[in-house]
């Protein structure tokens, strides 16, 4: 290398003087042209030259030019031949270098091929100072290794590190090389082929190459290496296996040959309660009591070896070493305290001639779970039980676990066979036999399909229509851990209400469309939901719109100019309105057109609304019609019983003074009177007192309408007040034959009301007994306790009273014959009617044709309350 770049720096030399001279020589052309326009541009003269010859300006020049062109020339023709001798001297010597170099070169390479090591150079710029990454260009790869390591002899092949080394030797090796590459950090280990060969690879940097060597080791290199590469393998295997047992929560240790302890994972040390490993080992904290250690040495020994029962207590490892005992075991569950509070351990414990391993799980916890789970299938046992849906679970075996009571009232299956564990197959078969499940075409494929579920990943689906009418939805779940849950829904009632909610919605809707009353219900957002064809028709809403959907604002817009707009503002504020209390309620809209319309608000489940439309034009009409009359016979009423009271005041003196001329005529004093005269003045009293007693009835039902009347309250004896009344009829009943049966209880003494009011009330009834009672009868008057009331009963055999008759019998100047022998004014029950319910008390007819007719009368036993009473 040393010769060619002395060659080089000869030829350059050579070519840097060729250069100058033709510079040189450049240089005299230039002067020589410069010195000819010179002469020309300054006429100097000719010079005079021996011979008697001249010579002008420009041959002086160019004379002179000549000269020192051959001068140049001639030095620098000189120069070069001084150097080319001086080039040709360094050329032996380099030659020379060369030679020794070649030799040199030639020994390294022969040195570097040898069969046991592999060179590798990358060249690239030298880095300034270690730590800063170099920048490689070159890669030569020099010498061989054995054919039998594996290892490619072609470079390229062999740069492919992956392809001949294990796995952790190529990821080791290159980042070895990539940090001595860019950082300069030599390095030197064992690497494995895939055939097992081992080498000894190093790496350092020299000047601007980073050379790698990898040498072939054999022999006891070769078994040294291996050990190594073992040791570090268990070295790596037992700190994985440590940071393993570290992420554990149960506790594991090793103890050495004599029993200390050496490790323990990060659970042991929380467990006794010490800060690190260190503090553990140093002070020999033990989980478990010297009790419970002991039993383990004892154990494992006798595990090891029953003969070593009588073995003193020495450690077990040095008893299987002294012994040639391989494994001694230990496995049981010791107590033992943890952070103050006892729990009970799974130990389990191995030892050999090394030492020994232990571990333990907190089984504390593991039991309360088991306990809560066991409270959880409990729970989940007695829900299942109170569904409604049949539930059996079957385990992967296919063995009933399982069943709520609605699955054996399902299939009515005994409970005893059912807890017997039947399997799934056997089930069904039982099933099938006893015509409870549908009749399938291939039984066993379509068996097969069911029970497909224990392999299947996700829910399957049935759907069984039972012999017995009955459709059942059913659900296969597999579970994770094996095994299945049948799920039986019974879906026949469903399915029913669902047709009978069907049916009930075709009809519903049916109906609507054909009632005369328009509806529309109106959801929460304020549109339509349904509506009738009569809502439309009423509001002359055109059908496009009066559809579901439509909001009420658009309907509004379209009946505005049929309606005031106080009614759908009305309608509107319901709908979308927000209130604390939804109200419904009514009205009347009176249209544009002259309809009337009767319309409800009525609020609905969900925020709904539903406004109900009905025609009441007519009605309205006739409403008004018939008030209008009502008014008119009100008006006709009033004048009527004014003209009747008016009347009754003027006719009360005549008849008075009438009543009394005829008492004083049929006095002795006026003279005596033939029979005729006689009979003719008893007929003019007789009527005189019925009109009085008419006129007397008339004011009294006036002043009871006016509000006036007081009742003049004091005991009441029972006894004197039926037998005024009794002796008021005693004519009547004699002349018709007529019997008066009196039954009184001797608790009946006495009571508070108006005595005159209570004959009154006596005399009106017993009267209309004997008016209807027939010939040679008898008239029942009853009087008895009703608990806090008196009652006075009036009993005739009489036709009875039909009930056309009975529903106006209390109404004034309703008089009818009905069979009795005259006809009254109509007012007599009617003032029964008044008094009794002035002092507090009923008035009730029991009466059926044929059958007579029975009054009740009750008076309340005191009448205090009603002193000042008025209809």
């Amino acid at each position: 290398m040393s010769g060619v770049s002395s060659f080089r720096n000869i030829g350059s030399v050579i070519s840097r003087h060729f250069r100058k001279a033709l510079a040189a020589t450049a240089a005299f052309s230039s002067v020589l042209v410069s010195g000819q326009a010179l002469a020309q541009s300054y006429d100097i003269g000719r010079i005079p030259m021996p011979g008697g010859s001249t010579l002008g300006p420009n041959e002086v020049v160019q004379f002179a030019i000549v000269v020192g062109v051959t001068g140049a020339a001639l030095l620098s023709v000189s120069w070069i031949i001084r150097s080319r001798n001086r080039v040709n001297r360094e050329n032996s010597a380099l030659r020379a270098r060369v030679a020794d170099l070649s030799h040199a070169v030639t020994r390294s390479e022969t040195l570097l091929n040898l069969k046991d090591q592999r060179i590798v150079v990358w060249a690239g710029a030298e880095p300034a100072k270690r730590g800063t990454p170099q920048h490689n260009t070159q890669t030569e790869v020099l010498g061989q290794l054995p054919v039998a390591s594996g290892v490619p002899q072609d470079p390229a092949a062999f740069l492919s590190f992956g392809r001949w080394l294990r796995t952790d030797s190529v990821v080791a090796l290159e980042r070895a090389i990539l940090s001595l590459r860019e950082y300069g950090r030599s390095f030197d280990f064992l690497v494995e082929t895939n055939n097992g060969t081992m080498l000894e690879v190093q790496g350092q940097t020299t000047g601007a190459y980073a050379i790698t060597r990898f040498i072939n080791v054999d022999g006891v290199q070769a078994r040294a290496a291996q050990l190594q590469v073992q040791n570090n393998e268990l070295s790596d295997t037992l700190t994985m296996l440590h940071a393993l047992l570290n992420r554990l929560d149960q506790t594991v240790w090793t103890r050495d040959v004599e029993g200390r302890l050496n490790w323990a994972n990060n659970a042991y040390v929380q467990a006794v309660g010490a800060n690190d490993l260190d503090q553990v080992l140093q002070e020999g904290r033990e989980l478990l009591g010297e009790q419970a250690r002991q039993k383990i040495e004892r154990e494992r020994v006798l595990s090891a070896d029953p003969s070593a029962a009588n073995l003193s207590h020495q450690p077990v490892m040095l008893q299987a070493a002294q012994q040639g005992t391989s494994i001694a075991t230990f496995r049981d569950r010791l107590a033992t305290v943890i952070a103050g509070d006892r729990h009970m351990l799974d130990v389990a414990e191995v030892s050999c001639s090394a030492g020994s391993a232990g571990f333990a799980a907190n089984m504390s916890d593991l039991e309360q779970v088991r306990a809560e789970l066991q409270r959880t299938l409990r729970s989940h046992a007695e829900t299942l039980d109170q569904l409604s849906t049949a539930v059996a679970i079957f385990d992967p075996e296919m063995k009933l676990q399982f069943f709520n009571q609605a699955f054996a009232k399902l299939w009515s299956l005994d409970i005893a066979y059912l807890e017997s564990h039947p399997s799934n197959a056997m089930l069904f078969d039982g099933l099938r036999s006893d015509g409870k499940l549908p009749e399938q075409p291939e039984w066993r494929r379509w068996k097969e399909s069911m029970l497909s579920a224990y392999r299947a990943v996700d829910p399957q689906e049935h759907w069984w229509h039972l012999p017995d009418s009955r459709t059942l939805r059913v659900v296969a779940n597999p579970h994770p851990q094996g095994g299945v849950t049948w799920f039986f829904e019974n879906m026949t009632e469903k399915f029913d209400l669902e047709s009978r909610y069907n049916t009930l919605m075709k009809v519903q809707g049916e109906t609507l469309d054909h009632l005369a009353e328009g509806v529309a219900v109106f959801g929460a957002d304020g549109r339509i939901r349904l509506s009738n064809p009569a809502f439309a028709e009423l509001w002359s809403i055109p059908p496009t719109i009066a559809v579901e959907g439509t909001h009420i604002s658009v309907i509004r817009k379209q009946c505005k100019e049929l309606a005031d707009d106080r009614y759908w503002d009305e309608f509107v504020s319901a709908v979308t309105g927000i209130a604390d209390k939804r109200e419904g309620t009514q009205g009347q809209a009176e249209l544009s057109t002259g309809t009337i319309l009767s319309y409800a608000v009525v609020p609905l489940p969900k925020g709904q609304m539903m406004l109900t439309f009905v025609d009441v034009s007519d009605t309205v009409h006739v409403e008004r019609a018939l008030k209008d009359k009502n008014e008119a016979l009100e008006l006709a009423d009033q004048i009527k019983n004014d003209f009747v009271q008016h009347v009754s005041y003027e006719l009360r003196s005549p008849l008075t003074n009438i009543i009394g001329f005829t008492e004083l005529l049929q006095t002795p004093g006026f003279g005596e009177l033939n029979n005729r005269q006689r009979e003719y003045v008893e007929h003019i009293s007789t009527s005189s007192l019925t009109l009085l007693t008419i006129v007397n009835d008339i004011l009294d039902l006036a002043t009871v309408d006016a509000g006036i009347m007081e009742l003049d309250v004091s005991d009441v004896p029972v006894r004197d007040a039926i037998t005024a009344a009794s002796e008021r009829v005693a004519d009547r009943l004699r002349e018709h034959n007529i019997a008066l049966q009196i039954n009184i209880e001797d608790a009946v003494t006495s009571f508070r009301g108006d005595a005159n009011r209570v004959h009154q009330v006596l005399f009106n009834l017993l009267s209309n007994a004997a008016n209807y009672a027939p010939e040679g009868s008898v008239v029942g008057l009853d009087a008895r306790l009703d608990g806090d009331h008196i009652l006075f009963s009036v009993h005739d055999n009489g036709p009875g009273m039909p009930k056309e008759v009975l529903d106006t019998v209390f109404k004034r100047f309703q008089s009818h014959s009905n069979g009795g022998r005259r006809r009254g004014a109509g007012l007599g029950l009617s003032l029964v009617k008044s008094f009794v319910e002035l002092h507090g008390g009923t008035v009730d007819i029991r009466t059926a044709p044929s059958s007579g007719t029975t009054v009740l009368v009750r008076f309340p036993l005191d009448a205090r309350l009603y002193r000042a009473a008025a209809e």
